[in-house]
């Protein structure tokens, strides 16, 4: 077949997998699901979404860069493609096994603490754990997760000490907080903290981006850097592809995506779910890699994080 045969050789012609490493009902099986709505429109085939988890999401991602690179498995992925080979190792280097397509939502990072605590801020709480250092229990939705290594880079940026509290999910976490066993929380679960919110039972302090969340609750929530705290981090999600697609088979699904993404109704309806959409396309999806790549190696080594997953596994 020469290269002008291969160019009108219709593509897709047959269902499109979508491998999510995580259960069914989480943020990532919500995202595709949602796109799942829109593929026929914009993909000419539709989406069937099968979910992968365990391993802290290794056994999905394991399943999308060991898939034929022919343009028919495709899976969501978030920061663990870049965390886990930094705990250790994997089989595959997740970002050099796997093509971006693109970034199609966030989801904020926030800090909350009980309506009964006495902290109204980031730098009362700050204040009060300098002046008692490893007193307070921060929660997190698990060791080496992007929420843990967030609350460590905070402590590291307030120069304060605080005891951390693994949990399966954010679920938990709040569970805890509200039972007085952890005193703060980081959660990504806009969707379960804005019940407490609105039952007037948590305080929202502070969220890790850049510009205040879009999301009604929250947005008169000041970000940490507008509280003095030089840090932000973006939660993202996105859609990957096997190494070694096609140029023609890549540019098609990434052409595909960026329509679903934008669709009014998927913008609504993940933002009904606690998240944003924020698309980036293929190049700027990997640009986003590459640069939290560097900071999460950093943290994860400064911090001790590694050390602690890797004495987890012994």
């Amino acid at each position: 077949m020469n290269n002008k045969e291969v160019m009108t050789v219709k593509y897709p012609d047959k269902p499109i997998t979508i491998i999510v490493p995580f259960a069914a009902g989480g943020s990532s099986d919500i995202l595709a699901r949602t796109m799942e709505k829109y593929a026929q429109k914009h993909l000419g085939q539709p989406l069937v979404v099968i979910n992968a988890p365990g391993g802290a999401a290794t056994i999905g991602m394991n399943q999308i860069a060991s898939a034929p690179a022919d343009g028919y498995t495709i899976g969501v992925i978030g920061p663990s493609v870049i965390l886990q080979p930094l705990y250790g190792q994997t089989k595959y280097h997740y970002t050099t096994a796997l093509e971006p397509l693109a970034q199609a939502v966030s989801m904020p990072g926030f800090v909350a603490v009980s309506s009964q605590s006495p902290w109204h801020n980031l730098n009362e709480l700050i204040d009060y754990a300098k002046q008692h250092p490893n007193e307070i229990k921060f929660g997190h939705a698990g060791l080496g997760t992007a929420l843990h290594i967030t609350a460590e880079m905070f402590a590291k940026e307030a120069g304060i000490n605080m005891a951390q509290v693994p949990f399966k999910g954010d679920s938990e976490v709040l569970t805890a907080l509200l039972g007085e066993h952890i005193q703060v929380v980081f959660v990504a679960s806009a969707t379960s903290l804005k019940e407490h919110v609105r039952n007037g039972t948590v305080r929202v302090l502070g969220v890790a981006e850049d510009q205040r969340s879009t999301i009604p609750e929250f947005e008169n929530v000041p970000t940490f850097k507008e509280q003095g705290i030089n840090l932000a981090f973006n939660f993202w999600q996105g859609i990957v592809a096997p190494k070694g697609l096609s140029p023609e088979k890549k540019e098609k699904l990434a052409a595909g995506l960026k329509e679903i993404i934008n669709e009014p109704e998927f913008k609504e309806r993940v933002k009904s779910l606690g998240m944003e959409m924020k698309y980036q396309d293929s190049d700027q999806f990997r640009d986003q890699w590459i640069a939290d790549n560097t900071k999460l190696s950093k943290t994860v080594k400064e911090t001790g994080i590694v050390d602690l997953i890797l004495n987890q596994k012994r």
